[in-house]
């Protein structure tokens, strides 16, 4: 049996039969999927001893999940799978046409295969090297649990990418890290579980506009500067994004039917969106993830590096790491290496920003020629133009690769940057958040405006 034959076996949501799925039911089944999701990632694992979690803080956050609960892989397979498949196609070991509709369906028949193989790794790897501690007797019963939460996980992203509002892989993180941001900003309960609260001015708090609050009454200068500076780099990076996201080049179309008709075709400078930073981000993520696993098992640190307490503090892990300059230098604490490890982190994002952006427009279909088929099926032709799609594609390649460089590397400087900055919490989960919360915006406006005009309904339903 071929692999088209197994893909047949494959459960699959299956696809909305009108081509626009209305406002009320996309809105329906994300409010469905998202409480879904928080339910799955308060049920906690059932057989894991006491884990010292804390060396999955950063992970966890990148993955949208909450190590320790079912769905403690997270969107991990689904990051792995791409990136692993992106590779492979974009080094020519694996040849699959994807601006064919047989093509695509390939692509994303080995994707799923490949998501099912991780999920199944990644279970196996957490709970046999240490990574989530099962109690005797209880390893395969943990992991047949992290199975079934990465199945979930799964099917949930496929369910929203077709009834909701996109990708469910950007719901979830944008779901994780608002909550963190929010627990982050006024928690008042400490891990010993001691209420802030309740003796104010004896109890440290750990939410940064509490710990604010907290050392201005208490004097507490340092403290004080740390934590703003945390609440204004968050603010300043969030003004940022929003700036930079608004930019955008617009192609003046003309719609050949229609006389005097016109719209604007938009570019937008980060043009392949959040995923480059998510899978470089998750990428780094994993290597330390594992690095810390990998010590554990062995016994001693390899060339991934050595951890204390969940960070690394040398090897690979540690130079594509992170640390927060600016409360180092608040602190007093700020060394050569650090700088030197800032440096190393902002290139090292840059460079996989880049690459992943431009793999992922070249197998997504974004790229030039697939456009230029998207816009010339709507009718659609560039103004002053005659209406060939030869016209269409060399007019956008002038800009589709140049924005998908120049975004890949922008995007990866700024999410490095912000990391280095110690925002509220992670920069790169900042970053995150603003731009999926951005698009999915862009997507429930548009929704909203289509569903409010039945002729521009017509016409977007036309571009599909």
């Amino acid at each position: 049996m071929d692999l088209k034959g197994i893909f047949n076996y494959i459960p699959e949501i299956t696809s909305p039969e009108e081509k626009k799925v209305s406002f009320k039911v996309k809105l329906k089944w994300t409010i469905i999927i998202l409480a879904s999701f928080f339910v799955l990632a308060n049920t906690p694992l059932y057989g894991i001893t006491a884990n010292s979690l804390e060396q999955f803080k950063y992970l966890a956050i990148i993955l949208g999940t909450d190590f320790g609960s079912i769905i403690s892989l997270g969107i991990g397979p689904i990051v792995m799978a791409s990136i692993i498949l992106q590779l492979l196609t974009g080094a020519g070991i694996v040849n699959i046409d994807t601006t064919t509709l047989e093509g695509k369906k390939f692509f994303q028949g080995v994707q799923k295969l490949l998501v099912f193989f991780f999920i199944i790794f990644e279970a196996c790897v957490y709970v046999f090297m240490n990574g989530l501690q099962a109690a005797p007797g209880y390893a395969w019963i943990v992991i047949f649990q992290l199975i079934i939460g990465g199945l979930a996980i799964f099917y949930m992203d496929e369910l929203s990418t077709k009834w909701g509002f996109g990708s469910g892989v950007s719901l979830f993180i944008a779901a994780g890290v608002s909550w963190r941001l929010f627990t982050s900003a006024f928690q008042f309960i400490d891990q010993q579980g001691a209420n802030c609260l309740v003796d104010f001015a004896g109890t440290p708090c750990s939410g940064k506009v509490l710990v604010l609050i907290q050392s201005i009454i208490t004097k507490d200068s340092i403290t004080l500067l740390s934590a703003l500076a945390a609440i204004i780099v968050t603010a300043l990076i969030f003004l940022a994004v929003v700036w930079v996201q608004s930019l955008k080049v617009e192609i003046p179309l003309s719609y050949g039917k229609i006389r005097g008709y016109g719209v604007k075709w938009p570019l937008s400078f980060f043009y392949a969106n959040v995923i480059p930073v998510i899978l470089a981000a998750a990428l780094i993520a994993n290597m330390q993830l594992f690095g810390g696993i990998l010590e554990n098992w062995l016994g001693y640190p390899t060339f991934l590096g050595e951890f204390v307490n969940g960070q690394a503090v040398s090897g690979l892990s540690f130079w594509l790491g992170s640390t927060n300059l600016l409360d180092l230098a608040i602190r007093g604490g700020i060394l050569p290496t650090y700088i030197l490890q800032g440096i190393i982190h902002i290139i090292a994002f840059v460079i996989l920003c880049t690459v992943f952006s431009i793999f992922w427009v070249k197998s997504s279909a974004m790229d030039a020629k697939s456009q230029a088929k998207k816009i010339a099926s709507s009718g659609l032709q560039v103004a002053g133009f005659r209406q060939d799609i030869r016209v269409l594609e060399s007019i956008l390649d002038r800009y589709v690769m140049p924005l998908t460089v120049m975004g890949g590397i922008a995007i990866g400087f700024l999410a490095s940057f912000t990391d280095l900055f110690g925002a509220i919490v992670s920069g790169t989960a900042i970053l995150l958040v603003i731009m999926i919360m951005f698009q999915f915006y862009q997507n429930i406006a548009q929704q909203h405006m289509t569903d409010m005009n039945p002729a521009l309904r017509k016409f977007m339903g036309g571009g599909q």
